[in-house]
């Protein structure tokens, strides 16, 4: 009887042992097919960054070039409607797509969903350089329509490339792989902004467009109308470039054992991928797991209620914070006068500057903070890195808000950015990656595309208030002080304290959020639960 009792409380505490593909997959070791995976999965998001971001450094250029008044010295600028769409309506399409793709990954598989994202954001890449029309409102309305279904297909990759890599990972590492896929966003930015150095130093080379003439059509060369366009059409080639491996990538196991119910094709696939051999076990497994709750069902709302409502509203409040500084950084580096003023310096020269800037700050903040979540995620875990960098992005922003008259008034421009900076940092070894990386881990796999489509959208959300927020609160009180017709706001500092109070509700929320360091998928999302209790009701009889 001991013996018996011991046996299966064995199988009760090991429940991946009833598909030995999933228990394969979660002790395997870390090999090159899991870098490779990293690599195509996180070009993705090296695009996807470079796609979202670089249209910051675009937009005072297309002001100039389509919005200018002949005869006036002060250069154009966009109309404050049109600077939001500009700036938005990608983060509009990519809330869209995070459902619907997010959605279709559970119905149809990773795989097959993963090459129509890529191809669409591809094409759409292009389609945007190509803007056209007869005058300002024509271009700008075609590149706002490519840009928003660049973002839906941008939407896309965020549930599946997490998806994918957190099912291909073993549970040791698994944190590191997911994030790692993350941290090519870092580079896309980084990307973004040397690739806009490079290109304008070009066209200063080239067309020696004089630095100093302010008048506004003579200090925009008509040339410049193919900087913004190249900028933006750069982003399609990496996307390209690993379109066919994308597609040579066999069906996640997970996917295919416990949504389509193929058991014998999973461990098929497996056994290729990870280089042994895996038994193959018979479909009736994959058809027990299959026959439990649907989302939002009263079973769903018990289990993962609560998780689903931290993933959500952690990354909505993050990204309200985040997206803000990333598309409005050019902004704030001019209140502060690191960016000279426009009307000291033709276009070309303030693309130049406005690039150096962003390129500085993702080199020195943005790209480190990300791979210090990669190296320490698996050793401190998800919650206290998120917790860690909430917390001192609240600091950091009232640092910058309180004292903000103290740094304007003695331009004390290097502190500033320095602890602007540290925002960026602990925004990325915080929860800009956390929020990536947990929800592609704790819910079950049937609906795992589609919780962590939801839990972005939120995000998205939060990224459109930010984006379309951020522009219209940050102008000055005084409406005579306010710029190309913006209403007045509250100010740079009260948006800097606005922002700040965001990341302190961060913090409360984080506590909806479950630990998911070194366990398995199946034990987080509860997936062997049903079984577990199939088999003790059987023993006890």
């Amino acid at each position: 009887m001991e013996t018996m009792i011991r046996l299966n409380h064995c199988r009760f505490a090991m429940p991946s042992k009833n598909l030995e593909v999933l228990t394969a997959l979660d002790v395997a070791k870390t090999q090159w097919y899991h870098f490779t995976a990293i690599v195509i999965a996180g070009m993705g998001f090296f695009t996807d960054a470079y796609d979202l971001f670089c249209i910051s450094l675009v937009t005072k250029l297309l002001g100039r070039l389509y919005y200018h008044v002949d005869g006036h010295l002060k250069p154009g600028t966009l109309p404050p409607n049109v600077a939001a769409a500009v700036n938005g309506v990608a983060l509009c399409g990519t809330l869209a797509g995070q459902l619907f793709f997010g959605w279709l990954g559970d119905k149809m598989g990773r795989k097959r969903v993963y090459g129509m994202t890529l191809a669409l954001m591809v094409i759409c890449s292009i389609a945007s350089g190509l803007s056209f029309g007869k005058d300002a409102k024509a271009v700008i309305s075609t590149l706002c329509f490519f840009r928003f279904w660049l973002g839906f297909g941008i939407g896309g990759d965020y549930p599946l490339s997490a998806t994918i890599m957190s099912e291909y990972a073993n549970k040791k590492t698994r944190g590191a792989f997911i994030a790692a896929v993350f941290a090519m966003q870092g580079f896309g930015i980084l990307a973004g902004g040397v690739f806009a150095i490079i290109m304008s130093s070009i066209f200063k080379a080239r067309y020696n467009a004089p630095t100093y003439e302010f008048n506004a059509v003579a200090s925009t060369v008509p040339q410049a109308d193919y900087l913004w366009r190249i900028i933006l059409m750069f982003g399609a080639l990496p996307a390209a470039a690993t379109y066919y491996s994308r597609m040579k990538m066999p069906e996640t196991a997970r996917y295919t054992a416990l949504v389509a119910k193929n058991t014998k094709q999973a461990a098929v696939d497996m056994s290729k991928v990870l280089q042994v051999e895996i038994v193959a076990e018979p479909e009736k497994i994959g058809e027990e797991r299959s026959k439990s709750f649907g989302l939002f069902s009263r079973a769903f709302l018990r289990r993962h209620g609560l998780h689903l409502l931290g993933t959500t509203s952690t990354w909505f409040l993050l990204d309200i914070a985040f997206y803000s500084q990333n598309l409005f950084q050019k902004d704030i580096f001019s209140a502060i006068g690191w960016i000279p003023p426009a009307k000291t310096m033709n276009a070309i020269e303030e693309v130049f500057r406005i690039a150096r800037a962003q390129t500085l700050i993702a080199l020195c903040s943005t790209v480190p903070g990300y791979w210090f979540t990669v190296a320490f995620i698996d050793h401190m875990g998800r919650f206290a890195i998120q917790l860690m960098g909430f917390i001192f992005m609240t600091i950091f922003m009232f640092a910058l808000a309180i004292p903000y008259d103290h740094w304007i008034k003695h331009e004390n421009r290097i502190g500033f950015v320095v602890i602007y900076a540290l925002t960026f940092f602990f925004a990325n070894f915080g929860p800009n990656s956390t929020t990536f990386v947990v929800p592609a881990e704790i819910f079950p796999a049937r609906l795992r595309s589609t919780c962590h489509g939801i839990s972005a959208a939120a995000g998205k959300a939060g990224a459109i208030v930010g984006a379309f927020g951020f522009l219209y609160l940050a102008q000055p009180k005084d409406k005579t002080k306010t710029d190309a017709g913006y209403p007045p706001g509250i100010g740079v500092k009260n948006s800097l304290i606005a922002l700040g109070v965001i990341n302190f509700l961060g913090v409360i929320f984080t506590f909806l959020v479950p630990e998911s360091k070194g366990r398995s998928l199946e034990d987080m999302s509860g997936e062997n639960e049903d079984e577990n209790e199939k088999e003790t009701t059987a023993a006890s009889v």
